[in-house]
This record gives structure tokens, sequence and C-alpha cells, in this order.
């Protein structure tokens, strides 16, 4: 597929302006959380466990985790985003934790920059998830640029993020959305890895997760509402007071995390799901599992931790297996398994 010079230096400007943006301006949601403030853990004061005993090791799509932990997808196409990348996966890759990159739909545009998604190389036994926008279905992309960054990346699964809202404030967004599932489907299909359908930050409702596993994606990363707003970041990037107007309208849009997690497992007991949108903290990781995700993603923390050193974020991910362990013991739950059935996370009347 050819792209112009043009568009392909467009999308290129974009990742450099959403690193910029996240890490230099207030884009969180003030008005909507993540819902988990709703519910607290029942504290066992006599666990009857050993500390060191606890395990937190997962398995996600047939692949063993040492936590229950992804650093969800944000970043790649530039030469900070390169750095960012890299030292992400070498700390997953140590710790044995999930990794996805950002869109890598500037790769496919522009393939000189392809290597700054390529973290294969420092990360060769993690979970790697790949990641394209779903709406670029409808605008030429099929089967043959699904397989080119799944084979950049030498990735275990394929994102698709939707985000309608994000493309309506997005200066020249693609908001062509009709009849996008069939095509899901098709290219479920199709592609040699598993299709993980993904939010940005507004949610998925059960009824489009429903939808969704319908049509063959093989997991569901709800990214609810709490955390990073899109439509802030959208609105920082503004080039008319439309699009500015718009992205403050529309700053706390969405549903909450926790109502994701809860709806969705109602429908669907069975289906791999991520929780992610405005975790913070390991507390909110062991929530979210309790409530019944799989796995917790988070990517404003290690956005953050990234953009100073490897050591910093090698020293998150210490302090995230920690609480969460922590959790385990001050719930007497030696397991992830047992935490999720144990009934220990109450919701707050």
């Amino acid at each position: 597929m050819n792209v112009p010079t043009n568009i392909s230096a467009q999308t290129q400007n974009r990742k450099a302006d959403h690193i910029r943006i996240c890490l230099e301006e207030d884009v969180q949601s003030h008005q909507i959380t993540n819902g988990l403030e709703r519910y607290r853990f029942t504290h066992s004061c006599l666990p009857e466990l050993n500390h060191d005993e606890i395990d937190i090791s997962t398995a996600f799509l047939g692949k063993h985790l040492g936590a229950p932990l992804l650093i969800s997808s944000m970043t790649g196409g530039t030469e900070q985003a390169a750095m960012i990348n890299q030292r992400l996966a070498q700390v997953a890759q140590h710790y044995k934790i999930a990794m996805g990159v950002g869109s890598q739909r500037v790769a496919v545009e522009k393939p000189q920059v392809a290597d700054t998604f390529a973290v294969r190389k420092y990360a060769p036994d993690v979970l790697l998830f790949a990641n394209l926008g779903a709406v670029q279905l409808n605008y030429k992309y099929g089967l043959d640029e699904c397989l080119r960054v799944v084979d950049i990346l030498e990735a275990d699964a394929l994102i698709l993020h939707i985000n309608p809202l994000q493309e309506c404030i997005q200066p020249k967004g693609d908001t062509n959305f009709r009849g996008l599932l069939d095509k899901i489907s098709i290219l479920c299909t199709k592609l040699p890895v598993p299709v993980i359908a993904k939010e940005v930050g507004n949610g998925i409702s059960a009824a489009i997760a429903n939808n969704l596993i319908a049509a063959g994606v093989a997991a569901i990363d709800v990214a609810g509402a709490g955390g990073t707003s899109w439509a802030k970041v959208e609105s920082e990037r503004a080039e008319n007071p439309l699009q500015r107007r718009l992205g403050k309208t529309f700053a706390d849009w969405g549903l909450p995390t926790a109502e994701c997690i809860t709806t969705i497992r109602a429908i669907a007991p069975d289906v791999p799901l991520i929780a992610s949108g405005g975790l913070r903290h390991g507390l909110d990781v062991a929530a979210a599992i309790a409530l019944g995700a799989d796995i917790a993603g988070l990517a404003m923390p290690f956005l953050q931790a990234a953009a100073i050193s490897e050591t910093a974020v090698a020293e998150l991910a210490e302090v995230l297996i920690a609480e969460i362990t922590t959790v385990l013991f001050c719930t007497g739950n030696a397991t992830l398994y047992q935490l999720k059935h144990s009934g220990s996370l109450q919701r707050i009347e």
C-alpha cells in the first residue's frame, strides 16, 4: 500500500505529540473514576500463609506470565518512542510480564520507523501484542497490513483498538465505523494469531463485548474510563475551536473500568479479559483481578517511568509486584485463582 509522504509524516508527528502531551499536560479524567473505589478488600489479620510462598504468576493466551501485568499499548514511530519501547521491553523480559506497543499504522505508512516497534530482540520470551486501529479496516487496510505489523513485532497476538470518540476529536480523524464488525470477523478467521479488541479509555460495554466475541475475538481489553482521557489529549492537539470544545465536553465520557469488568464477566464468564483504564498501582490490579479480570494493563505509570530510565521502569514493576503480593497475603490468598474466588473484595454500599 503506497501512502503519501505527507500522511505518514502527519502520523509520525501525532505520535510525538501524544507522548509530549501525556507527559506534560493534565489529561487525566477528573469527574469520572475507574470505579474501583467502590470496592474494598476484607482484611485478614491471620492469613495462615508464608509470604514467601505466595504465587502471583498466571497464564494468558497460553503463555506464562510472572505477574498478571500488561504494559499497555503506548507508542512507537519516533526516536523517543524507540527508547521508551526498548526500556519497557527489557523490564518486561526480566519480570516476565506482557507488553503491547502503540498503533503501528505509522510503521505501515513509513517502513523505516518499523524498528521503533521491533522489541522482540529485547524481550524474547514475553507475551507481545501488535496494534492497529480497527477503523483502518475501512481505510484500505486488510490482512496484509495486519500480518505486517504482527511480523514487525513477532507478536503473539494483534490488538485492534477501537476509538470512535478519539477519532471524532482528532484532527483529520477516521470516522467511518460502518461494517467494522464483519471485517473484524473475517480478520479473526484469517489471521494466524489471536485478535484482542481494546478500547482506548472509554470502555467496552457487555453488549459490544458479546458482539466482538461472537465475531471471533479471542480476548477483550476493556480500557475503561477513569485514567488518561484521549478526548483531552486530542483537545490539546486541536486545530480549531470546535475540536478543542469537543475534547473538553467529552473529557469524562465513558464506562468505568470496574463496571466494564463486572458486566462483561456476567455475560462472558470464560473470555480472556484484560482490565485497563485508570489503574495506577498494584491494589488497583488486585481489585481488577478479584472482580474477574485475568490480567491488568497500565500505561501512564509505565510511560512516566520509561521517560526517566530503565531503572525507573524496573522499580515500578517491583512496586506493583509487591503491592499485588501484599493484597494476597493480607486477604489470606496464596494464588490469583484463590483471590478471584475468595469473595474477599466487597462492594461498599
